[in-house]
């Protein structure tokens, strides 16, 4: 009987002892996945954000050269039109004009002002206030206004684009 009790003890010391090497695993795993998590959200992140920053100040950098560099104004006009919105009637009023290349694209330009003030008016009917609130989004539909206009245009040469007014006002 005393062997057998024995032999009892052992069998649940080993039981304990895996029991507690299992436990330990599991908190080492865990606590591996948290530092895994820490290092994701806490430096790559600013990382991310970083790198964010040195994008948008190369930006301003390439803006200020630009307007160092400053070509041939054209002014397109203002417009009025209405936006997207579903939830009110919301009116966006524009003032665009642009910066050409040279004078011979002034002159396409104003040979073709009526397709030119088409292809504008076009697309900000599909433009919504949440879109346009936003810098990227003003940013985008200056990209958009450039690529219609040179579309449009038989060698391009549209080099910018500049909102000289910007109302977006809700009936």
């Amino acid at each position: 009987m005393a062997e057998e009790a024995k032999e009892q003890e052992q069998e649940e010391s080993k039981g304990g002892k895996k029991k507690l090497i299992i436990i330990i695993l599991l908190l080492i795993i865990i606590l591996g996945a948290g530092g895994g998590a820490a290092y994701k959200f806490l430096v790559l992140d600013k990382q991310e954000e970083e790198a964010k920053k040195e994008k948008k100040a190369e930006k301003i950098v390439e803006e200020i050269k630009n307007v160092e560099e400053l070509g041939i104004q054209f002014d397109v006009g203002t417009f009025i039109v209405n936006l997207q919105d579903k939830d009110a009637d919301r009116y966006l009023k524009i003032s665009i004009v642009l910066e050409v290349q040279d004078d011979k694209i002034k002159m396409e330009l104003e040979k073709r002002l009526p397709q030119i003030k088409d292809a504008i008016t076009t697309l900000l009917f599909t433009k919504t206030s949440k879109e346009l609130k936003t810098a990227e989004g003003i940013e985008e539909l200056k990209e958009e206004i450039i690529k219609r206009i040179n579309a449009i245009l038989p060698i391009g040469g549209v080099k910018n684009v500049y909102f000289t007014d910007f109302v977006i006002q809700t009936a």
